[in-house]
C-alpha cells in the first residue's frame, strides 16, 4: 500500500481526504499495526485506482519482491532483535522503504558469511559479544541473584564450598550425580558435564570426575543459576554441541555470568584491586595470589575483572583473550583464539584474522611456548603470569597486558594462555599506578606476521606478504597520481 500511495505521488493527508480514514489510522495499517476491515479497503483500492482483490493479494509485485524473499525466509525469526530492542515491525517498515536497496545490503551480508564459513551459530555468539560490549559485560540484575543466593543457601561469606553446591544440586533442583560415567566414553571428552532430563524422576548430571574441584565448583554453579534464575531454553552440556536458538545462548551465558558472581564477589574484588593498583611495580606473584585466594581459575578470574573494572574503576578500553596452543614435535605450533572480548572497541589482537600467524612477540604467545617447555622438562608448578607493554608498530595504541598460562585440563595435549589487556589511555595512567614499571618490557607488536613492519623479527613465522601487498598498492596509486597531475 505504501509503494503503491508514493507511485500515485499521495501524501497521506491527501489519501485520508479521498478515503475518509484517519491519516494516523493509514500510518497504522502501512506499518502493519492495523488491519482494516472490507469497507476501508474497498476505499483505498479506490482511491488508489486498484482492485480491492489486488490490494489484499499475497502476491508481491517485482518491486517489493525482495520483501517477499524476506518475508518467507526465516531471517526474521533467526535474528534476536528484541536483544538490541528492535520490534520486528520496525525491521519491515524500515525494509519497505527501500527494499531493492535493503535486500542487495542483507543478501551482501549473507553473502560475505558464507564465504567466510560463517553459520547461524557464529552469529549467535558475535550478537552475544555485541551485546556484552553493549553493557560493558556487567549485569546487575545476575550480581544481586548471586549475592541474594549467598546470603540465602551459602553457610559462610566465604569461598564457596563443592558440598554446598552438591547439597543445593541434589536437594532443590531434584538433581542425582554421577562423577563415574561420563569420561568412560571417549567422544565425549570435550564434555565436563552432561544434564540427563528424566520424566518423573530426579535429572541426571553426568560430571566428569577427572574435573578438578575448582571446576567442579563452577559446572555446579553454573546448575545453579538455571535453577535459581529461572533460565528456560538451554544446552544440556557443558561444551556446545549444537544451538538451537539464540535464547539458548543467552540463559548459557547469563548461567555463566552468575557462575563467576557467586565465585568472585563483587565488593570483595573491588577491594583487592583498590589495593592492587596502588602498587608503584607490577608483581605477578600478587596478582595470582588474589587470583588463589579466591580458589579461581585464571580463565574464570580474567573474565570477571572484565565486568568489574569497567564498572569500578572506570577501565572501559580493554580486551579478554584465550588462545589455545597444541605444540607439536616437528615444531609446526598452532595458536588459535578460542575466546575473545572487547570493550569499547575492537582491540588487537582479535580473531578475525583468518588463515594468519599471529604475532609471536605478543606474550600470550611466548608464556604457551615457555609453558610447552616447562611441561616437557617436568619442571611446570603453578600457572605462569607476567606483564608485557605492547606497542603497535604502525600505530600509536600501547596496551598494558597480563597474561596468565596453563595446560588445558583435562586436556593435556593443549596448553592456553589468557590475556586480559588494557588501552593505556588516560583512564589507565590515572587508575594504575604501576603503569610506567620500568620493569615491564615495552615490546613493538605486529597483528600477525603477515602484516608486519618489523622485517628484522627473529621469531617470525612467516613473510610479510600482506604487508607489501599494501605497498604495492600504495607505490601504484602514488605513481598514478603523478602522472594524472603531470602538466
Amino acid at each position: 500500500m505504501k509503494l503503491l500511495r508514493q507511485e500515485k505521488n499521495l501524501s497521506l493527508a491527501q489519501l485520508s481526504q479521498k478515503t475518509e480514514i484517519s491519516i494516523s489510522y493509514l500510518n497504522e495499517i502501512e506499518k502493519g499495526k492495523k488491519y482494516p476491515k472490507a469497507d476501508k479497503i474497498f476505499a483505498m483500492a479506490e482511491a488508489l485506482d486498484v482492485s480491492y482483490d489486488w490490494l489484499v493479494s499475497l502476491k508481491l509485485n517485482k518491486k517489493l519482491g525482495p520483501l517477499s524473499e524476506i518475508l518467507q525466509s526465516n531471517i526474521l525469526s533467526e535474528l534476536p532483535l528484541d536483544v538490541f530492542g528492535i520490534q520486528p515491525g520496525n525491521l519491515l517498515e524500515l525494509i519497505s522503504s527501500a527494499p531493492s536497496k535493503l535486500n542487495a545490503f542483507i543478501s551482501t551480508l549473507i553473502e560475505i558469511s558464507r564465504n567466510y564459513n560463517l553459520t547461524v551459530e557464529n552469529f549467535y555468539f558475535s550478537v552475544l559479544r555485541t551485546y556484552q560490549e553493549m553493557h560493558e559485560n556487567y549485569f546487575s540484575e545476575i550480581e544481586r541473584a548471586a549475592e541474594s543466593f549467598r546470603e540465602k543457601f551459602l553457610e559462610n561469606s566465604g569461598e564457596v564450598q563443592l558440598d554446598q553446591l552438591k547439597a543445593y544440586i541434589t536437594e532443590k533442583c531434584n538433581y542425582e550425580i554421577d562423577e563415574e560415567s561420563l569420561h568412560s566414553y571417549p567422544e565425549l571428552t570435550n564434555f565436563r558435564s552432561v544434564l540427563r532430563k528424566n520424566k518423573g524422576n530426579k535429572s541426571l548430571l553426568m560430571l566428569d570426575g577427572r574435573l578438578s574441584d575448582q571446576q567442579k565448583i563452577f559446572v555446579l554453579s553454573r546448575e545453579v543459576a538455571y535453577h535459581y534464575l529461572n533460565l528456560g531454553e538451554r544446552s544440556f552440556t557443558y561444551a556446545w554441541q549444537s544451538v538451537n536458538s539464540f535464547d539458548e545462548i543467552l540463559n548459557n551465558f547469563k548461567a555463566t555470568y552468575f557462575a563467576g558472581a557467586l565465585l568472585l564477589p563483587e565488593q570483595k574484588l573491588v577491594e583487592d584491586f583498590q589495593a592492587f593498583f596502588k602498587r608503584k611495580t607490577w608483581d605477578s606473584e600478587e596478582f595470582l595470589s588474589i587470583m588463589f585466594k579466591n580458589n579461581s581459575s585464571p580463565e574464570t578470574f580474567l573474565h570477571r575483572l572484565t565486568s568489574i573494572l569497567p564498572r569500578h574503576f572506570d577501565l572501559k578500553r580493554i580486551f579478554f583473550i584465550k588462545i589455545v596452543h597444541k605444540p607439536h614435535k616437528n615444531g609446526d605450533n598452532n595458536f588459535q583464539i578460542t575466546k575473545e572480548l572487547h570493550l569499547s572497541g575492537l582491540h588487537n589482537p582479535h580473531g578475525t584474522v583468518t588463515n594468519e600467524h599471529y604475532c609471536r612477540r605478543w606474550q600470550s604467545v611466548n608464556m604457551n611456548e615457555e609453558l610447552a617447555r616447562q611441561l616437557a622438562q617436568n619442571t611446570y608448578k603453578n600457572p605462569l603470569c607476567s606483564a608485557q607493554i605492547s606497542s603497535y608498530s604502525t600505530t600509536p595504541n600501547k596496551y598494558f597486558c597480563i597474561s596468565v598460562a596453563r595446560p588445558q585440563y583435562p586436556n593435556p595435549e593443549f596448553n592456553c594462555s589468557l590475556t586480559l589487556g588494557f588501552q593505556m589511555d588516560k583512564s589507565f595512567r590515572d587508575t594504575v599506578s604501576f603503569w610506567n614499571d620500568t620493569n615491564v618490557p615495552d615490546v613493538a607488536v605486529s597483528q600477525s606476521c603477515e602484516r608486519c613492519p618489523i622485517l628484522d623479527c627473529e621469531v617470525r613465522s612467516a613473510e610479510p606478504v600482506i604487508l607489501r601487498k599494501k605497498e604495492k598498492e600504495v607505490l601504484i596509486k602514488n605513481r598514478l597520481n603523478e602522472l594524472l597531475n603531470t602538466k
